[in-house]
């Protein structure tokens, strides 16, 4: 009912469609549109599908389905009448159109606030482990907002452009476990990405203005990650006006199970 509740405010082309919903006693079923091509997830790390056919839908199309998922995004944060937050933005909950067009579903998790409403209060940390923003685990990192989707989105993001789980613990390299410190390190020593199927410099430019957004929402501190409409326009600008973000607090993060999974859990 949460997702109903969420998901009936909205209309936009990046937003998956509720057709109809049964909650009659223990009949529940959500009714979206069709997808045919099912979630993003299996087009980056599917174990049925060979190492790297993500790239077969080429970086151009990776790119616009990275900016119409940040244009979802920022309708939800800013376009409905009220602000609907996320919290749980992921490959799995991203579905793809026939034509690639990405549409943001699973409001299961997501919060409705006033449009005004900056910070929000919350019991518990909303998410899967891996995308969940530093913040819902420490108030030491700052507040719980609209930030929180920037920085899943980011760590999405990263997934999309390395064809690979941020966290990849068959890594031989140890340096390679953790992909974002990992990629940093290499953007900031200007050195290659070594990332597969980019043979022409308009790919190159590709990966890199995406590379320089994720870092800018991976931000440690929320008040260093832009809003998604600053996102959206970074996307669809010059790389070369995008400057390198500060290096956030990268470090691995204890090793866990290799399957995602939704999360609930409390703050003390």
């Amino acid at each position: 009912m949460n997702e109903v509740a969420a998901i009936s405010r909205t209309s936009h082309v990046n937003i998956v469609s509720l057709l109809d919903y049964c909650f009659e006693g223990s009949k529940r079923a959500l009714i979206y549109e069709f997808m045919p091509n099912g979630s993003l997830e299996k087009f980056i790390f599917d174990a049925s599908t060979p190492k790297n056919d993500h790239h077969n839908l080429g970086w151009e199309t990776l790119d616009q389905i990275s900016l119409g998922i940040a244009r979802g995004l920022e309708y939800l944060h800013r376009g409905c009448k009220m602000r609907i937050l996320h919290f749980d933005i992921k490959p799995r909950n991203i579905l793809l159109s026939e034509k690639f067009t990405p549409k943001i579903s699973d409001f299961g998790l997501a919060k409705i606030c006033n449009t005004n409403e900056s910070i929000v209060s919350m019991l518990g940390a909303r998410g899967t482990a891996g995308y969940i923003a530093p913040k819902v685990f420490s108030r030491n990192f700052g507040k719980v907002s609209h930030k929180s989707d920037v920085y899943s989105y980011g760590m999405m993001l990263l997934e999309m452009v390395g064809g690979r789980r941020n966290i990849d613990i068959a890594a031989e390299n140890t340096s390679e476990i953790y992909f974002p410190h990992w990629i940093y390190q290499r953007l900031e020593h200007g050195e290659e990405l070594r990332l597969q199927s980019v043979t022409n410099e308009e790919d190159k430019v590709r990966v890199r203005k995406m590379i320089i957004v994720i870092l800018w929402c991976i931000q440690t501190d929320p008040s260093n990650r832009p809003a998604m409409k600053e996102v959206i326009d970074m996307l669809e600008g010059s790389v070369d006006s995008l400057q390198i973000p500060p290096k956030p607090y990268l470090s691995s993060p204890p090793k866990s199970p290799t399957n995602s999974s939704t999360t609930l859990v409390s703050i003390q």
